[in-house]
């Protein structure tokens, strides 16, 4: 006898977010909500979250879950190989930013889809399901999913949550916000560490991720800078405050591939995504994975990457054209220390 559980579950989740006057009206066709109206400041992150609540409601075991996108005939993207890969939940955005989708997408077709991003599932565990006290110290996992994992799976996130225009350098300070935030959404990053970002005093950064809507900063004081983030999303991470810390100290030196000082924010954003990519010395990812998650388009990306290499973080790379791909090598051992701004 055939299961057929996995027809009865909808793995295809939209949000449209309709603009008023007094603020746009949010309706799902999945639920009854309809003509919700909402302050445009946090309308991105109301439809996130209602989308991830729809996500942890409709539960699927991952081995009956199958790429929607296939199913609708792969109308979603271009032609490409092929379904491949592990279905991944993916989160898709029009131009406009007034439609949002996640849905259930094998790797092949959510890097095809233009406007989108993988979603971790650690970033839509419902924070109410998490046990309280010593017994969720013993229920946590002793070990993370690794540092590199970790950056990468929360560049992907920010790719999405933010919007397409945000600088590198509120991107990488927007990384170290949503990795060491608290399970209030609140952060304190101390002067010291700002000053090792080259980000100190830039207050135009926070205000930028205030206009986005993504959080709220609160008056700076001499000895750090605090801030409540209005993402949902981020405040659900079932990840420990240690294990993230660690990922965000792992962010601002992504061995092997440390921009030398004084290189632009641009460059170390884009050694970051790489080195998130990279493992034994070799990397590759999409043209078009590296430009959305560094906020640059597909010809600033190559620009960066000839930069990386004049700067001897990288020892080539290569587009790809026939899958879009770019391909890269790390200099042999012992070079990089020869590595020095301007040389």
């Amino acid at each position: 006898m055939r299961l057929s559980t996995h027809e009865t579950v909808q793995r295809i989740w939209t949000v449209r977010l309709h603009p008023q006057p007094g603020g746009p009206l949010l309706s799902c066709p999945g639920c009854t909500l309809h003509g919700y109206r909402l302050p445009a400041a946090s309308a991105r992150s109301v439809a996130l979250t209602h989308l991830a609540r729809h996500a942890r409601r409709d539960v699927l075991p991952r081995h009956l879950r199958t790429c929607q996108c296939r199913a609708r005939s792969c109308s979603w993207h271009p032609r490409h190989r092929g379904c491949a890969g592990p279905v991944l939940l993916a989160l898709t955005c029009d131009r406009s930013g007034r439609v949002w989708r996640l849905a259930d997408a094998c790797a092949a077709c959510a890097a095809a889809t233009t406007n989108t991003a993988v979603v971790p599932d650690t970033l839509l565990a419902s924070a109410r399901a998490r046990p309280a006290g010593a017994a969720a110290r013993h229920a946590r996992p002793p070990h993370g999913p690794g540092e590199r994992l970790r950056v990468r799976e929360m560049l992907t996130y920010l790719a999405v949550a933010l919007p397409r225009f945000s600088s590198p350098a509120a991107r990488l300070l927007a990384l170290q916000c949503a990795l060491r935030t608290d399970g209030r959404g609140r952060v304190r990053l101390p002067s010291g560490l700002l000053r090792s970002m080259r980000l100190h005093g830039r207050s135009e950064l926070w205000s930028e991720l205030e206009h986005a809507g993504w959080l709220r900063c609160s008056l700076p004081r001499r000895p750090h800078v605090e801030a409540r983030l209005l993402d949902a999303g981020i405040q659900s991470q079932t990840a420990g405050r240690s294990v993230r810390a660690r990922a965000a100290h792992w962010a601002l030196r992504p061995v092997p591939l440390i921009a030398p000082l004084g290189m632009s924010p641009a460059v170390q954003l884009t050694a970051l995504v790489l080195a998130a990519h990279t493992s034994d010395g070799f990397g590759s990812a999409e043209l078009d994975v590296i430009a959305r998650l560094g906020g640059q388009s597909p010809q600033q990306v190559e620009d960066l990457l000839d930069q990386l290499v004049r700067c001897r973080l990288l020892a080539a790379w290569q587009h790809l054209r026939e899958h879009d791909e770019i391909s890269w090598r790390l200099p042999e051992r012992g070079t990089l220390s020869s590595a020095t701004p301007g040389r």
